[in-house]
C-alpha cells in the first residue's frame, strides 16, 4: 500500500521534500524565540540595560519574520503537493476503473467505487499534507523544546519527562480504541452513498410508487449508523483535551513551586523561568497535535487500503502479448463454452454451448429470464471470459484480438441503454467520433430516430439530460441502436433492445438492417417471436443450454419450447417470460439454476 500511494507523488515529490525543510527552518525559529526571550528578561529588563533590550528585541523580530517566511513556504508547498498527489490518485483510479471488465466491476458497487474516489482520496490528502507539515513540525518541535528545557535547567526537566509518559499513555489507549472504530466508518460510507445514489437514480419510481417515505427511513437508518459510529469516535477522541489540560496544569504548578524555589536560591532566573513556561505549553501541545496525527493516519489507513485495491486491481480482461489488429468477418464459432459469473452461486450460466454461426447471418436468441441470453451475446465481444471452451469471431479466438480492434468490431446495444450528458450529436458519434452529421443521420434513418429527431426543436443538436430522462425508452433505444450502427461493425448485438418500441418501428429497424447492412452478423435478442421468426435461425435458450438452433418453421415443427412461446404469443400477446406448467421451461435465477415455484 506504501509503495503504491508512494509511487502517486511522482511530479510532486520536489514540493513533498520541501515542505518538512521549511516547516523545520520554521521549528527552529519558533523553539528559539523563547530562548532569546529568556535573555531579553535577564540581561536588558532585569539588569536595566537599554542596549540589551534593543539588540534581544530586533534579533526576536528578526526570527518571527523568518519563521513567518518559512511557514508560509512550507504551507504553499504542502498544499501543492497534497493536492496534487490526489488529483494522481483519482486519475489512477479511474484510469484502471476504465480498464475493468464486466466482472471487475461486479466486485466493486457503484457507491464504493464513489467513496473511494471521494471521502477516501480527501481522507488520504489531508493526511499526506499533515504528514507533511504537522508530522514534521510536532515533534522536532517536542524535540527541540525538550533540548532547550535541559540546556536551561536539567533539574526542571524532568517534570516534562514525567508528564510526557502520562500524556503518551492515555493518548495510546484513546489512539487504539478509535482506531478500530474507523475502519467501519468507511462502511457505513459506503452505504450511505449506495442508499443516494439509488434513490437520486430511481427517483421516478420512487414517486410513482410513493415510497418516499420508504426512502427516507432507509436514508436514516444509513446516516444515523454513521453518525453513531463518529460519536462513538468523537467521545473517546475528547478525553484528549481534560487529560491535557490536568497534565499542563500540574506542570504550570509544579514549575511555579520549584521555579520559585530555584529564584529564591539564586539557582533559576526569571527570564529562565519565564522561557521553561513558554516550553511545557511548547511540548504539550506538540504533543497533543501528535495525537490528532495519529488518530488522523488511522482514517487514512483505511482508506489508502480501499484506494490501493482499486488502482492495484488487475482486471481480469487485458490484451494479449502479441494482439491481432483485424477481424475479417463476422463467423461466430461457440466450441463446447461453459460460462460461471465470478462471485455468483458457483454454478453455470452457461452449459456446453456448441454451435456455429455464418458471416452475415440474422440471429435471433429467445429464451426465459435467466436462460443465459444476456451472458452469451456477452461473451462474443469479450465482456466477460469463459471458463471453458472458445469463442471465435472471423476464425479466431477472442482471446487473441487487441480489445480495442475486437470491441470496435463487434458494436453491442446492451439491455440497459444508457445516454450521457450533451447534444443527440455528441451521443451518436460515441459510436464514432469522427463520423459526418449524414453517416449520423443515415444510422438514425436505419434505427428509424430520425422520426422523432427532426422534429425537435434543435434537432440533431437537441442536449439530452443527465441519463436520458428527457426521451422516451424507445427513443432512448433507437438512438443506442443508431450509435451501434456508427461503428461499421463486422457483428452487431441487439440485447432486447428494440423492447420499448411498438411492433411497427420493431419492424422497419428489422427491413432496414435485412437491405442495408446485409454483411453484418446480427445478434437480436428478444422476448417476442414477432421480433426473431424472420430471422435465418433462432437460437432458444432454456437454463444455459441451447435447446434448439433452427429457423422458425423448422422449431414450430421440432422444439415444443419454441411452439410453446409462439401459441402462448398468439393466443394472448403475452411475452415469454413467465412459468408455464405445460412443459420442461422454468423460469431461472441470474446463475441459470431452476427456481421452484
Amino acid at each position: 500500500m506504501i509503495k503504491t500511494l508512494y509511487n502517486q507523488i511522482k511530479q510532486y515529490k520536489k514540493a513533498s521534500l520541501l515542505t518538512p525543510l521549511f516547516t523545520s527552518a520554521e521549528v527552529v525559529m519558533d523553539v528559539l524565540i523563547p530562548y532569546v526571550t529568556a535573555k531579553l528578561i535577564d540581561e536588558g529588563i532585569m539588569a536595566g540595560q537599554m542596549k540589551q533590550i534593543y539588540f534581544y528585541g530586533l534579533v526576536m523580530l528578526l526570527m518571527a519574520a523568518l519563521s513567518l517566511y518559512f511557514g508560509i513556504k512550507a504551507g504553499q508547498y504542502a498544499s501543492y503537493a497534497s493536492s496534487g498527489f490526489a488529483a494522481n490518485l483519482r486519475i489512477a483510479m479511474y484510469r484502471n476503473i476504465q480498464r475493468f471488465a464486466f466482472s471487475d466491476i461486479d466486485k466493486y458497487s457503484t457507491s464504493g467505487l464513489v467513496t473511494r474516489m471521494t471521502t477516501d482520496v480527501s481522507n488520504l490528502q489531508n493526511a499526506f499534507q499533515q504528514l507533511l507539515r504537522v508530522t514534521v513540525r510536532a515533534p522536532f518541535r517536542m524535540i527541540f523544546s525538550i533540548f532547550m528545557c535541559f540546556v536551561i535547567d536539567i533539574r526542571m526537566s524532568i517534570i516534562f519527562v514525567v508528564a510526557l509518559v502520562i500524556l503518551s499513555t492515555v493518548l495510546f489507549v484513546v489512539i487504539k480504541k478509535v482506531s478500530k472504530i474507523f475502519t467501519q466508518v468507511f462502511k457505513q460510507y459506503d452505504t450511505l452513498n449506495a442508499s443516494v445514489q439509488e434513490n437520486i437514480s430511481g427517483i421516478r419510481v420512487v414517486k410513482a410508487f410513493v415510497r418516499e417515505d420508504h426512502e427516507k427511513r432507509k436514508f436514516n437508518k444509513a446516516a444515523e449508523g454513521l453518525y453513531k459510529l463518529y460519536v462513538k469516535a468523537e467521545s473517546l477522541m475528547a478525553l484528549n483535551h481534560p487529560v491535557m489540560n490536568m497534565v499542563m496544569y500540574g506542570c504550570i504548578i509544579a514549575l511555579s513551586w520549584f521555579g520559585a524555589h530555584f529564584i529564591v536560591d539564586s539557582t533559576l532566573t526569571t527570564g529562565e523561568l519565564t522561557s521553561l513556561f513558554t516550553y511545557v505549553m511548547s511540548i504539550l501541545m506538540s504533543l497533543m497535535m501528535l495525537s490528532m496525527i495519529f488518530v488522523m493516519l488511522t482514517m487514512s489507513a483505511a482508506s489508502g487500503k480501499r484506494v490501493t485495491e482499486v488502482i492495484n486491481e488487475i482486471p481480469d480482461i487485458v490484451n494479449p502479448e502479441n494482439p491481432v489488429m483485424q477481424v475479417t468477418d463476422g463467423s461466430i464459432d461457440f466450441n463446447h463454452v461453459s460460462f460461471a459469473y465470478k462471485g455468483g452461486s458457483g454454478e453455470y450460466a452457461l452449459n456446453d454451448i456448441d454451435l456455429h454461426i455464418h458471416s452475415g447471418e440474422t440471429i435471433g436468441i429467445i429464451g426465459g429470464t435467466g436462460s443465459g441470453k444476456s451472458s452469451f451475446v456477452n461473451l462474443v465481444s469479450r465482456l466477460y471470459d469463459v471458463s471453458k471452451g472458445q469463442v471465435l469471431i472471423g476464425g479466431r479466438d477472442v482471446r487473441t484480438y487487441d480489445l480495442e480492434t475486437l470491441r470496435n468490431n463487434v458494436a453491442v446495444v446492451l439491455q440497459k441503454n444508457v445516454l450521457f450528458s450533451g447534444t443527440i450529436l455528441d451521443n451518436l458519434r460515441w459510436g464514432n467520433p469522427d463520423a459526418t452529421l449524414e453517416q449520423c443521420k443515415q444510422a438514425c434513418r436505419w434505427a428509424c430516430a430520425d422520426e422523432f429527431i427532426d422534429q425537435m426543436p434543435d434537432g440533431y443538436d437537441t442536449k439530452i439530460e443527465q441519463g436520458g430522462t428527457n426521451v422516451s425508452g424507445g427513443q432512448k433505444q433507437r438512438l443506442c441502436i443508431a450509435r451501434a450502427l456508427l461503428k461499421s461493425p463486422k457483428v452487431l448485438v441487439l440485447d432486447d433492445s428494440t423492447s420499448a418500441c411498438d411492433n411497427a418501428t420493431d419492424a422497419k429497424i428489422r427491413k432496414a438492417f435485412a437491405t442495408e447492412i446485409p454483411q453484418t452478423t446480427k445478434l437480436i435478442i428478444s422476448q417476442r417471436i414477432s421480433s426473431v421468426q424472420d430471422c435465418d435461425r433462432i437460437i432458444v435458450m432454456n437454463n444455459g443450454q441451447v435447446s434448439g438452433f433452427d429457423t422458425h418453421e423448422r422449431l414450430l415443427e421440432h422444439n415444443p419450447i419454441y411452439r410453446e412461446i409462439f401459441t402462448l404469443q398468439n393466443d394472448d400477446g403475452g411475452d415469454f417470460d413467465k412459468p408455464q406448467e405445460t412443459t420442461n421451461l422454468q423460469p431461472t435465477d441470474g446463475s441459470g439454476k431452476e427456481v421452484t415455484q
